[in-house]
């Protein structure tokens, strides 16, 4: 006799809930999510939430100053009195003429289009090798809300057996944005990507033209990219220029002369020299492979 299935508690319920919370957080490296909504697939809504993928390490400077190395300090005023105003005082308005303004918050944009701003709403299917790296701008996961993982996951293996990306647009704060779904191992990744009306054109930078060289030197130019050519790891690079401004900070902060340590401005090649130049590289290149 086949066995009823049991009934899940409230607070079985409850603690699926904060598991899956949990894994979405350490998915996204302990990050809270920064937008939820849903992404329309035809008629198949489905609930996620938005990470960001990418985070900064940088060194972080203070503005001192130079006399007595006191710290510079900004405060936000009215420009009518000069008064300090608290930051829960603050609005945002939108300039009709000089000196008229709309206020604007963020039920009035909601209320603009409550659908868009709720929706990756996938416009068209193409393949990824169509759209040009310039437009590509920053990376997002998506991860499944409770009840949605079957249709998360129908689109995400849709995307990965056609072989497509997923063309959409989703409104993120107060700006449209444009974007790609891309499958990424178990995760759907909403890569954000710019409007051509974003892209400056380059006609004003008088480029040359495939004339000014000789089929010499693209010979050994294709022969140096094929010797330093090798699958891409991006694991075994780092930032090392932040490590040497540390480096210089250290030794600055010893009472230690770095004069001698700043490199040279490295000189441009000369065109005359391109041929000499390129076969020294590819000795080099050579040397180095070979020890």
């Amino acid at each position: 006799m086949p066995k009823k299935n049991a009934k899940t508690s409230p607070k079985s319920q409850d603690a699926a809930k904060d598991s899956r919370e949990k894994e979405q957080k350490k998915a996204a490296g302990g990050a809270r999510a920064i937008w939820s909504g849903s992404i329309a697939f035809g008629l198949i809504n489905i609930p996620v939430k938005l990470f960001s993928a990418t985070q900064e390490y940088q060194l972080s400077f203070n503005q001192l100053r130079k006399s007595d190395l006191s710290r510079i300090k900004y405060l936000r005023v009215a420009a009518s009195d000069g008064q300090e105003v608290p930051y829960e005082d603050i609005v945002k308005g939108y300039e009709l003429e000089e000196g008229v303004y709309v206020v604007i918050d963020e039920e009035d944009i909601a209320k603009a289009s409550p659908k868009k701003t709720q929706t990756i709403e996938i416009l068209t299917f193409t393949d990824e090798s169509e759209i040009d790296s310039i437009y590509f701008e920053k990376p997002y996961y998506t991860a499944p809300e409770k009840n949605a993982t079957r249709a998360y996951v129908l689109l995400r293996e849709a995307l990965k057996k056609s072989k497509k990306v997923a063309v959409c647009k989703f409104i993120l704060r107060t700006k449209e944005n444009l974007a790609i779904l891309k499958p990424e191992g178990d995760a759907l990744i909403l890569n954000q990507i710019r409007f051509q009306s974003e892209v400056r054109e380059r006609e004003h930078l008088n480029l040359p033209s495939a004339d000014a060289m000789n089929e010499k030197e693209l010979d050994l130019a294709l022969s140096l990219v094929d010797q330093l050519s090798e699958p891409f790891k991006p694991e075994q690079y780092r930032d090392t220029f932040t490590e040497e401004i540390k480096q210089i900070i250290e030794k600055k902060a010893q009472g230690i002369d770095i004069t001698a340590a700043l490199a040279a401005k490295p000189e441009p090649t000369d065109d005359s020299d391109l041929l000499k130049i390129l076969q020294a590289s590819i000795a080099k290149s050579k040397a180095k492979v070979d020890a």
